[in-house]
């Protein structure tokens, strides 16, 4: 699939992840729309940075997590830019937290936003690719959903639902010639990893990450960008962490 001409929706498109996804999609000729709680300076930065690239950008605010805000995103999507041709769901968040510390409502936003987002933003966009005859969706998992980490419970099943969500909405719509994808970071040099001590990041890139680094946001878009516009790629998750699941030893 080419970018020139399409739309893509970015739901966490205002930063991190999300942010450098929405810039690398109008990099290649895509109107974007980014999605947020809030249309703050980070929102703003992202919107000029893809202005500045000769394409259209929508700010849509919208809680992904509640069922009528996240239709309503893709919604005003295509009443702002037209169509809709790509969507990536980027929306999340840590949820920390053992089981005898979790409470029964942080338990169900984290599959809000992580789980029944994807379901609800799949329902309002997939028909809108369907009418053009193709389409592409690249939903963002996490390496927490392959390997366990303590205290993070809550974060690491919803993670771990997603690969198989896009595997298996990926075998119901390929007919359809709508592919679906997941990507798994590992360790980004993101908000998400900002509470980690110097220490620790040492540690990270002494001990656990075979290439010696975290990544950053913009190896992970052009890993998303590739999902999106590669025709042949259907029903994966691709693992992007420097090697960090692989190790045994």
């Amino acid at each position: 699939m080419e970018l020139e001409g399409r739309v893509a929706l970015v739901t966490g498109g205002t930063k991190g992840i999300g942010a450098a996804t929405a810039v690398a999609l109008a990099g290649r000729g895509a109107d974007v729309a980014i999605n947020g709680r809030h249309d703050d300076d980070e929102a703003r930065q992202t919107r000029a940075a893809i202005e500045a690239l000769g394409r259209r950008c929508a700010m849509v605010v919208a809680d992904v997590g509640q069922a009528d805000q996240a239709t309503r995103c893709v919604t005003e999507t295509v009443d702002q830019l037209g169509r809709l041709d790509v969507l990536v769901h980027s929306a999340g968040g840590g949820v920390a937290g053992k089981l005898l510390e979790l409470t029964p409502d942080a338990w169900h936003e984290a599959f809000d936003v992580h789980v029944h987002a994807v379901f609800h933003l799949a329902r309002a966009a997939v028909p809108r690719m369907k009418s053009r005859g193709e389409g592409a969706i690249v939903l963002v998992s996490s390496v927490a959903g392959i390997r366990a980490l303590p205290a993070f419970l809550a974060y690491q099943v919803v993670k771990g639902a997603v690969p198989h969500f896009a595997r298996a909405l990926a075998r119901e719509l390929a007919d359809d010639h709508i592919r679906v994808n997941a990507v798994a970071p590992g360790i980004i040099s993101t908000r998400f990893h900002a509470g980690v001590t110097a220490e620790q990041r040492q540690f990270n890139c002494d001990h656990r990450i075979p290439l010696h680094r975290e990544g950053t946001p913009e190896q992970v878009a052009r890993l998303i960008v590739e999902l999106a516009t590669n025709d042949y790629l259907t029903g994966e998750t691709v693992t992007i962490d420097g090697g960090l699941t692989m190790r045994i030893a």
